[in-house]
This record gives structure tokens, sequence and C-alpha cells, in this order.
């Protein structure tokens, strides 16, 4: 679909930031072009604010924050079940617009709109749960502890699921009576600044901001000192800036990075749900734009090769390159020109490093692609923990494959990288799979599944892949501080 063809109520009508319950044109007046990967064409224009905008974002959101705290647990509640419902009933139109503006297929999109809704139902149900305790002092004496809201909140969300990040990222602080200022992907701004014509106004003033903008919007609020903690979604080389940049004011962060997340196939496994696994984990259908994508898949050496030669059969028939808005579309585009070429360039150090390619490995050669971010989906065999691509994420379709026969080798491989977000293990026995879960190095793990998560259930990384956990009651906590109180009496 190209800009032309974009349905009326699709694209924000704002070209603005939103903050302190207005809208404000960027104070350098600068705007940017925001594309449509599938076409490499503009779609529209988006605000950039710089650290003047940031500043006037976070004292919008300081001075909405005494008010909010103070609101009622239950009316907070009521507020944010209003968000998700809002978020429900416009999530087609949603789903297209992150379609439109990072390249993924409309199709898979179409959830993330209800997923983040959940989320925010789960974190508006924990309201009230914020609670302290009582500590025993004996006569004379009543201690108890509260937990009290930090104050002013920045989350910065990635471009692979803009809409479902942000929206979703609002509520456990909201819950607990933060503020908020939210900064969009630079890649893919627009469903930041639709949200925010849907939803900005059901809170009061200040309490939900929203900002467009590159680094330098990210900068200013890391070191702002009215932020009192800072989020991130993305890759770890942004997670030391965002850890460096707020170090300075001993500011927390929670950032959820990158990941180089392994497949572990034992001898056993079921051959039918593990080749379907395998391509499922890897998360093609957004072109491998997916930090818990498992992209690195250890084949035990009986079943290597049945099991790599149906998963190369099977990956081109379910997923082939297409236009993202169109619904038939099971696999779409890279999110930009430089991550294309990123792409590439861990193909041609696989290859000159002895790796085997096996499909894929090229930008595809149908006419109506010619001019977007595609690439074939693609698998190196003959994989050793050596090479590039088995360390580094590539955060593209490009999957490796390992033959593993020393289970105590198997481990030393798998932990080797630098990463721990997530893992997958796929074995008939159950001995084996919780031996397995304690083995690998990883803060998520599923066994004889891939990809899915659970809202209530922690999500989050070990190593550079992060610190914090998500999507539960944990990170309901992360936006708190605990008060002792101590009373003496007469």
């Amino acid at each position: 679909m190209r800009a032309d063809q974009i349905p009326d109520g699709v694209l924000p009508q704002r070209r603005a930031l939103y903050y302190g319950g207005a809208w404000h044109e960027p104070q350098a007046g600068v705007y940017a072009d925001t594309i449509n990967p599938a076409y490499n064409e503009p779609i529209a224009k988006a605000p950039v604010a710089d650290a003047r905008d940031v500043d006037a974002a976070v004292r919008a959101a300081q001075d909405a924050f005494p008010a909010w705290a103070a609101t009622p647990p239950l009316q907070r509640a009521r507020l944010l079940h209003q968000a998700a419902a809002v978020l429900r009933e416009h999530a087609h139109s949603l789903a297209l617009l992150d379609s439109l503006n990072n390249g993924n297929p409309v199709s898979i999109l179409a959830k993330d709109a209800d997923f983040a809704a959940d989320g925010i139902d789960y974190f508006a149900g924990l309201a009230t749960e914020v609670k302290g305790e009582t500590l025993p002092m004996g006569n004379g004496n009543l201690n108890y502890s509260v937990r009290e809201p930090l104050g002013v909140v920045a989350r910065i969300v990635a471009y692979n699921h803009p809409l479902m990040f942000a929206a979703l990222r609002i509520a456990a602080p909201l819950a607990a009576g933060n503020t908020v200022v939210v900064k969009s992907p630079d890649q893919a701004p627009l469903s930041i600044i639709r949200l925010a014509e849907l939803i900005g106004s059901i809170f009061p003033k200040g309490v939900v901001n929203f900002l467009c903008g590159g680094r330098e919007c990210g900068e200013a609020l890391a070191v702002h000192p009215l932020v009192r903690k800072i989020t991130l979604i993305g890759g770890v080389p942004t997670g030391k800036a965002v850890m460096k940049s707020a170090a300075d004011g001993l500011k927390p962060v929670l950032l959820e990075l990158g990941g180089k997340n392994a497949l572990v196939a034992y001898p056993d496994a079921d051959i039918d749900r593990l080749v379907d696994g395998i391509v499922g984990g890897m998360n093609f259908t957004w072109s491998g734009q997916s930090c818990g994508s498992t992209s690195r898949v250890f084949l035990h050496r009986d079943i290597h090769d049945q099991v790599l030669g149906r998963v190369a059969k099977v990956l081109p028939e379910r997923h082939k390159p297409g236009i993202p808005t169109d619904p038939a579309t099971t696999m779409g585009s890279l999110v930009s020109r430089a991550q294309l070429e990123k792409v590439q360039g861990f193909v041609k150090s696989a290859l000159d490093e002895g790796a085997r390619l096996v499909c894929g490995g090229r930008q595809p050669d149908a006419p109506e692609l010619k001019d977007g971010f595609f690439f074939e989906p693609t698998i190196f065999a003959g994989m050793k923990p050596h090479m590039r691509l088995a360390r580094e994420e590539v955060f593209g379709p490009v999957l490796s494959v390992f033959s593993w026969e020393d289970e105590e080798q198997l481990w030393k491989d798998v932990n080797a990288v630098e990463f721990g977000l997530t893992g997958s293990i796929w074995t008939r026995d159950l001995d084996t799979a919780h031996r397995a879960a304690r083995r690998i190095h990883t803060g998520f793990v599923w066994v004889n599944n891939t990809s899915q998560h659970f809202i209530g259930a922690p999500f989050g990384g070990v190593k550079q892949s992060g610190i914090g956990r998500e999507e539960c009651f944990e990170e309901l906590l992360e936006f708190t501080y605990t008060k002792n109180v101590n009373v003496k009496f007469a």
C-alpha cells in the first residue's frame, strides 16, 4: 500500500509532540520524513524533539505527578481500562499504521493492540496491590513500610512493535502512581503520535506524554534531573549509552536488550513440532527483527540432517517476502536501508568464514519488491562458535544451525555468547527438559515452544540482554521505592 492508498483514519491527524495535555510544535521547528520501507518512500513528516522539548515534557510530567500519585488506585485503574478499550476498538487501523511504517505484516501486527490492551488491563488490576508490610518491634512501636511511586518515568521503545511497546509499557508505571514520558523509535514514530491522539486525553494533563525524536531526545531524557527512572527496549549499544548517561544522576534503569538466543534439540524431540518451532522461533514473519528470536539452532547429530532438510523445505514455502499491508503476506521487510545493509554484511561474513548457505542469502527478485528493504529467509549450516554470525545479533532473517553430540560441549557453546535473553529446549523427556532449563543462561526459557509471551510471566534477560523484568508483577514494583515508617508510642 502506497501513501496515496492509505485509508482515512489510519494516519494521525497531528504532526506534533504531545505533553502537558496539549499538542506542541517542536521548538526547533524540525520535522523529518518517516518512510514506508516496503517502497522506500515517505509517508509523512514527524516532529523531532530536541533537549528543550524534552525539558518541557518532563516538567509537565513532574507538575502532574503529585496529583496523580494521590489519585486513588481504583480511579487510576478505571482510566487504564478505558485506554485498553480504545486500543481494542482501533486495533485494525493501528496495525495497518505500524505495518506502513516499520514493514511488518499487518496480519501479525493485528495482535499487537490486543496484547497491549491485555497488559494494560493486567496492570490496572494490580493497582491496589502496591502494598507494604508491618514489622514486629515490640511494645511501644509500630513499624511499617509502604511503596511509593518514583515520579517521572521515561520509556524509550523499539521499532519492531512500536504501538504495542508504547501502550503496554505505560501501564505499570501509571498503575503505581508515576507519570510517564514515552519516546518513539525514530524509524517508526507514527503509531506513537496516533496513540497520543487516542488515549492522551483519557488521563489528566501531564500524566502521559509522547515525544518523537532521535538520539538527542533519548540522551536528554536519560540525563534530565527530574526523570527518576529510564527504561529502554533496544540494542545493546543503545542500552550501554543510556546506562552511562543515567549514571551521573544515579538514575535506575530497566533495559530489555538484544539476544543471540539458542534453540536446543535433543534426539528424542518430536520432529514435526520441532520443525515448526525452528521456523516460528526465528520470527521470520517480521524478518527476524525480534530480540527473542531463536537465531542459533543446535540439532543433535542423530537428527541434524533430517531436521535441517525439512526446515529448508518448509521455510521458503511458509515465509516469502511480500508487501506488508497485504493480509496474505507472511514475511515483511526490514525497517531501513541501514538494517538491510547490516544483514547483507552478516551474510558475507558467514560465507567468508566458511559457513554453508542452505537457502536465501539475497534480496528477492520480485518486481513489486525491488524498491523496498526485503531480504529472503536465510539459513546457514556448518556453523562454528567462533564465527561472527554465531556471536552477534543480526536482527534480521538469518538462522544459524549447529550440530552437537557431546552435551557438556553443547552447553559451553550455547552459553558462550554475551547475551542471555531467551532459550528453547526440545525433548520429550521431562528430566532432560528441567535439567536443560537449569543449564541455559537466559532469563526466559520455552520447553517445546518458542516466541510466545504470557502476561504475568516475568520477561527479561541476563548478561548483556538486559536488567530487570517486565510483563509481570515485578515490573509494577520496578516503578516504586520502599519507605519505612516507625511510630514510637508515648
